[in-house]
């Protein structure tokens, strides 16, 4: 009530509460769910692509964290898993690049035996 006796109408707002509630970075999010499947997944290469989208999502949530303050600690571990998934991709393709190189002449043996024998030679030097 007020000083003359009505009642003071109560203000229904769209924000009504919104202090009490947990701020949300859904980028932040997305970037560790898809940092942790590429990390996962990057023995096949198919890691290294999903950790390219992890990683921008990542930094979308290190800027987004930026200016609310939340998701800090996700967009950061988005963005490591990511950025590792790339890593562990690239060196799976150059170590799969340089067993075909040094193994070339072993492709078409007659016997899983005979591959094995010429693997061996080829990668020891022998």
């Amino acid at each position: 009530m007020n000083t003359r006796g009505t009642e003071t109408p109560i203000r229904h707002t769209a924000f009504a509460g919104a202090a009490d509630r947990p701020r949300r970075n859904g980028p932040a999010g997305a970037a560790v769910v898809l940092g942790v499947i590429a990390l996962s997944t990057s023995i096949l290469f198919v890691g290294g692509l999903i950790g390219v989208v992890g990683l921008a999502l990542g930094i979308a949530g290190l800027v987004t964290a930026g200016r609310t303050g939340a998701g800090r600690g996700r967009a950061v571990a988005g963005v490591v898993t990511s950025a590792l998934a790339i890593v562990v991709s690239v060196l799976a393709a150059v170590l799969l690049v340089w067993y075909a190189d040094r193994t070339q002449d072993c492709y078409q043996p007659d016997s899983l035996q005979e591959y094995r024998q010429c693997v061996q030679q080829h990668l020891t030097g022998n």
